[in-house]
């Protein structure tokens, strides 16, 4: 497929098909008609043709390099490639970023692929040229990629062994930065709700509430999976067990949209009765009512940074494995509002 072929099937032009795929201006199109681009791309397996482009750039094109290469993104945690915002985002910036360098995204998987032995052996016979782990992984997950792949690089907030390349940001300081910011309100009872299995921000949670001189209760917390149905089951076990909570501290947004949605059937206010906090900063926190506190994550940079690196150590830039660690920061909102010292409580529900 030629850049005006894709152009007439997004109904745009051809500079402005080019500058989108080229990255020229973040500003070439809207981001409707920039998604649109991109899909197209992606269903026709459409590559650049890098030596062209350098001699239309007056520079000494390398053959032997310019022949399109391969990555591959695995979502550790997601049962589907597109079911979570967060690691879809990231791994849209991984694309966009690789595709500058002549690189593609040739397939997607999920650890339940890796699960089914029919898939594993295909994959481990998959010919790609580096892979990207995207969340939080089981060890036999990281095992099969490291002994059949040579460049694997991991992303997200759970921070892995010093031996491997990785882009993070660090969960368990995530943890503590939300909930030093529910203390600086005068919270001193805060509940969790999310997974807790080999979870950094779960352990986070834990550490932060130690260090800020907080009780933990093993009964203020929910181990849900990462959804809005289970943050509504999270909050629902929350209420059920009264906990005696000011204050909950979500894993991510998706699960703090089922804790809202089951605060709200049963009427209690946010923030004036329970604050709620979370992590992510997916586009729909803002519109959320109220607007959702949450830790923004650097999504669009964790995924750019993430395949500048996998490419660098593909071709052989670096050797030792590199951390990397990628700063973030508290979007204060409306669901966070200081201690009300008569609010509405768990105590108060009936019997259910």
């Amino acid at each position: 497929m030629t850049l005006k072929e894709i152009a007439r099937q997004a109904n745009v032009s051809v500079s402005t098909v080019s500058r989108v795929i080229n990255q020229k201006n973040t500003k070439a199109a809207s981001p409707e008609v920039q998604e649109r681009i991109w899909e197209i791309v992606r269903k026709s397996g459409y590559t650049p043709n890098a030596t062209a482009r350098s001699l239309k750039l007056g520079q000494k094109a390398q053959i032997q390099n310019t022949m399109p290469k391969s990555i591959a993104c695995i979502y550790a945690r997601s049962n589907s490639a597109v079911s979570d915002p967060f690691f879809s985002q990231i791994a849209k910036a991984i694309e966009q970023e690789a595709f500058k360098s002549n690189y593609f995204i040739r397939q997607s998987f999920t650890a339940m692929d890796i699960a089914n032995p029919d898939m594993a052996r295909q994959l481990a016979q998959f010919p790609v040229d580096g892979i990207v782990i995207l969340g939080r992984y089981e060890k036999q997950l990281l095992r099969f990629f490291t002994q059949n792949y040579k460049n694997v690089i991991y992303t997200g907030l759970n921070p892995m062994g010093t031996q491997y390349d990785q882009v993070v940001c660090d969960g368990s300081d995530i943890s503590y930065s939300a909930l030093s910011y529910l203390a600086e309100l005068g919270h001193t009872k805060i509940g969790y709700v999310g997974e807790q299995n080999n979870e950094v921000r779960f352990s986070g949670y834990k550490d932060a509430l130690a260090k800020l001189g907080l009780p933990f209760l093993q009964k203020n917390t929910s181990n849900v999976h990462l959804s809005a149905d289970g943050g509504y089951k999270g909050a629902n076990i929350l209420m059920h067990n009264k906990a005696d909570i000011s204050a909950i501290f979500c894993a991510n947004d998706t699960t703090a949209i089922g804790v809202i949605h089951a605060l709200k059937e049963k009427n209690f206010r946010i923030p004036e009765d329970i604050s709620v906090i979370s992590v992510d900063d997916i586009e729909t926190a803002q519109y959320l009512s109220p607007m959702l506190t949450t830790v923004h994550i650097p999504l669009e940079e964790l995924g750019r940074i993430t395949a500048k690196t996998l490419i660098d150590r593909i071709n052989g830039g670096h050797r030792l494995p590199m951390r990397i660690s990628l700063p973030f920061y508290i979007a204060k909102r409306d669901s966070c509002g200081k201690l009300n010292r008569r609010r509405k409580t768990f105590a108060s529900l009936p019997p259910q």
